[in-house]
């Protein structure tokens, strides 16, 4: 842990992972998310969401950050987590 590696050794991982079919599991988002649960109730504010989503990874444009929470919300402004994660895995 903290240890670096050199691009010649990266380069080849990387290439390995780019290939590779598998995008992630219903955990593996989950547990994503669960990093945002501040209060460790199941839920992430929608703001925090929209903004992650739009600043971090493969940016998504404004319009398609709502389209993606779009009835994802509760009147608190508050995503469940697990919901949404099943719900942008079935399409």
């Amino acid at each position: 842990m903290g240890s670096m590696i050199d691009s010649e050794t990266f380069l080849p991982i990387l290439q390995q992972i780019s290939k590779s079919s598998e995008k992630g599991t219903y955990e593996d988002f989950v547990e994503g998310l669960h990093v945002f649960d501040e209060e460790g109730n199941g839920t992430v504010m929608g703001a925090e969401l929209r903004h992650v989503l739009a600043t971090l990874g493969e940016k998504l444009t404004l319009r398609e950050v709502d389209q993606i929470l779009m009835g994802q919300e509760d009147p608190s402004s508050s995503i469940i987590y697990e919901v949404f994660v099943k719900h942008i895995m079935t399409g």
